[in-house]
């Protein structure tokens, strides 16, 4: 997760309805900003970590596949191989879902939230700051959730990050909301 103080931002893109665009160009904005955040999953690996879990995983079963192959249980060799394959897919498809960002953006007139999903598509969602109201999580319960909702819809945001960094988020949100409704 991402926060940058309201005085270190750039500018910001214009507001637009609720649409299935790509997130919109930098250099348009209605006002100073309040907030800009860029939310993105947590990933503990790096690539370097990839790299040396694989080689050790590749090691360990090579060698064990040999012994297995050297006491007569050759077939057991290919179950190796596979395990080694099913876990690189595994890791694959977790850094494919770890591009997934959120980016919300607070200015004078809207609060603007823009889902990329992993596959570059994007979906945008716009409040108007004055009616919206952020429910924050419960810090007794992992599985709470912020949520922003505002003229019948609502909208979680921030579904991946840890517990703490849902809090962290929400006070942050809050007080940028409290801001810009004071200035």
């Amino acid at each position: 997760m991402t926060l940058a103080p309201a005085d270190q931002l750039q500018a910001a893109p214009a507001p637009q309805a609720l649409s299935t665009e790509a997130p919109p160009t930098e250099g348009q904005t209605s006002g100073p900003l309040y907030f800009d955040a860029v939310l993105r999953p947590n990933r503990s690996l790096g690539p370097t970590g990839f790299v040396v879990v694989m080689g050790i995983l590749t090691l360990v079963s090579f060698v064990a596949g040999v012994a297995f192959t050297l006491m007569g249980a050759w077939p057991v060799f290919g179950f190796f191989g596979l395990d080694v394959v099913l876990v690189y897919l595994a890791f694959r498809r977790n850094y494919y879902s770890g591009r997934l960002t959120e980016t919300v953006r607070l200015d004078d007139t809207t609060l603007e939230v823009v889902r990329t999903q992993p596959d570059g598509s994007a979906r945008r969602w716009t409040f108007q700051p004055y009616w919206l109201r952020l429910t924050e999580p419960d810090p007794e319960r992992e599985d709470s959730q912020i949520i922003l909702s505002s003229h019948g819809r609502r909208l979680i945001i921030g579904s991946f990050l840890a517990p703490e960094e849902r809090i962290e988020l929400a006070r942050a949100l809050k007080l940028a909301l409290a801001r810009q409704g004071a200035g």
